[in-house]
């Protein structure tokens, strides 16, 4: 199994995006970018300079209310969410507070052909797995790409996430944050994971390991 990395880039100019996405893809698989991190206004601009690596992009714009710092108005990140699935991404992440509740934002970027990944976190901890059960089936609703990602206090948590890659009609990313949680960043890609995100050496979540971790970890040992 070829094990994949996302390196999270998280700049705050458009020139500052390209120069890292083009470097870090020489390095990683994919990136995320998080657009979230430049003024509103910007993303326009970002989304022009970076659109011939778009195909190898997690596109994400997160709101305050679920731990980005998106700075405008929640109309105004619909319609650059919104632009951002013009331009055909490898996956445009979009919360599943946002899309269950948009069905006007879901038909437009199914119309685009962007794939949407339907996420969810929990920033205080991790749910009983029936609840997390729950959520995944309500998830699938909108997207076969799913992510669940939630903050592992004990080993628990983290085996009662990684049993969500028990089911199979679905393209599951689902880890722990946290101390706690740090394996399943690595135990997620042998559960069936597309790839796990990883920091550029500065972590954007709490227990992300840098490029530089994941891929000494994973190196075959002589």
């Amino acid at each position: 199994m070829a094990f994949k990395t996302c390196a999270t880039v998280a700049e705050s100019t458009p020139r500052r995006v390209l120069a890292v996405v083009s470097d870090a893809l020489k390095k990683s698989d994919y990136v995320e970018i998080r657009f979230d991190f430049l003024k509103p206004e910007k993303v326009p601009e970002a989304l022009h300079l970076v659109r011939r690596y778009l195909g190898r992009c997690v596109c994400t714009l997160r709101s305050k209310s679920e731990g980005g710092r998106f700075e405008g108005s929640e109309e105004e990140r619909i319609s650059i969410l919104k632009l951002i699935a013009e331009y055909g991404p490898y996956l445009l992440d979009v919360e599943f507070s946002t899309i269950s509740k948009n069905m006007r934002l879901r038909n437009y970027i199914r119309m685009t052909g962007s794939e949407i990944l339907v996420s969810w976190h929990d920033f205080g901890g991790t749910p009983r797995h029936s609840k997390l059960q729950r959520m995944l089936r309500k998830m699938r609703k909108f997207s076969r790409n799913v992510k669940i990602v939630t903050t592992a206090n004990t080993v628990a948590d983290t085996v009662s996430v990684m049993s969500l890659y028990r089911q199979k009609d679905v393209n599951l990313i689902a880890f722990a944050m946290g101390s706690a949680g740090q394996i399943s960043r690595i135990l997620c890609m042998q559960f069936g994971s597309p790839y796990t995100y990883v920091s550029l050496g500065r972590p954007v979540a709490p227990g992300q390991m840098s490029l530089a971790q994941v891929k000494s970890m994973l190196r075959p040992k002589k």
